[in-house]
């Protein structure tokens, strides 16, 4: 991560308090909302529909695991009514930012959200045949214990989705109580997608369960244990790793041992390890975006859809 200087730090903050001492004030001016990445944007879009829109930092096709904040995202949040991010685990590209740049009132950091289901991270390479060994369905963490070692990606479950609206509207409601019964509304309709849309991807996705396959790397472990599915393993130990000549044969291995049928890659890392490995063992070869392409208020439900569409269209071809 590019590190921030303390002078420009004090010189955005410095602006930023002046355009909000300057600036309209009027009740009818939307806050303004940034939000960390496209999952969190298209939720905060949904619930801020018909108000305003938040601004994504992340732009599409790049990872929050390695990314560089421009001037023009610092300004952002320096003037931002409301932050929204994971939190640490996923975007550390943001801790220093956070500190120098927002007011600290503004920050929510939504893995500490109320009623999540957080599972802990798992190691990368083979996993065992039963994903589920000591980290079940029943084995989520308490939000107040901490949350070192989690996996960041939980938005990946609807249940969590859900869990993020009714965090994400009180937020807003706190900052903008005038429009509070606005922001209120719009989470219940977020929310009757949000389980209608759990409710599909269920029933597309329990023709899949058994079916075992490789990914890039460890994201989906939410989106697995909800609909039961049967990964065996990830390429990469951490995004921003590439596995070693060891590592390879291990997978070549354990697809030919497990029947993997097909091996995700996704959009924001090279594909070349990947293919390489899927055309040493002929696994189909597909692609999962994690974070999806659109930060509007429909984004998150095109985004699990684009999923559950890749799973199917790649788990159910013939061999």
């Amino acid at each position: 991560m590019r590190p921030f200087s303390q002078a420009l730090a004090r010189f955005l903050l410095a602006a930023a308090f002046v355009l909000a001492a300057t600036g309209p004030s009027r009740a009818a001016d939307a806050p303004r909302v940034v939000a960390s990445i496209g999952p969190i944007g298209s939720l905060t879009a949904a619930v801020m529909r018909g108000v305003g829109s938040p601004t994504v930092l992340l732009p599409a096709g790049a990872s929050p695991h390695a990314y560089a904040l421009r001037p023009s995202e610092a300004r952002a949040l320096a003037s931002a009514d409301l932050v929204l991010w994971v939190g640490e685990a996923l975007e550390a590209f943001l801790e220093e930012p956070l500190q120098s740049l927002a007011r600290p009132e503004t920050v929510v950091e939504l893995a500490e959200a109320d009623g999540l289901t957080l599972y802990p991270a798992r190691k990368g390479g083979v996993w065992e045949a039963d994903h589920d060994d000591e980290h079940d369905g029943n084995d989520s963490h308490d939000h107040g214990h901490g949350h070192g070692g989690i996996d960041p990606h939980f938005w990946l479950d609807p249940r969590n989705a859900a869990v993020l609206v009714d965090r994400i509207a009180d937020a807003l409601a706190k900052r903008d109580p005038a429009r509070a019964d606005a922001y209120r509304a719009n989470a219940v309709a977020a929310k009757a997608d949000i389980a209608a849309l759990d409710a599909r991807l269920a029933a597309d996705l329990r023709p899949l369960r058994g079916r075992p396959y490789v990914v890039f790397h460890d994201a989906y472990q939410y989106l697995e244990r909800r609909y039961d599915l049967a990964p065996v393993g990830a390429v990469s130990i951490g995004p921003e790793r590439s596995p070693g000549a060891r590592r390879l044969a291990h997978l070549r291995d354990t697809i030919a041992e497990r029947g993997a049928v097909c091996a995700f890659r996704e959009p924001q890392f090279a594909p070349k390890v990947l293919e390489s490995l899927a055309g040493d063992t002929h696994v189909r070869v597909g692609v999962l975006d994690p974070l999806g392409t659109s930060p509007g208020p429909d984004g998150y439900v095109a985004l699990m859809q684009g999923l559950g569409e890749a799973l199917v269209q790649c788990l159910s071809a013939p061999h």
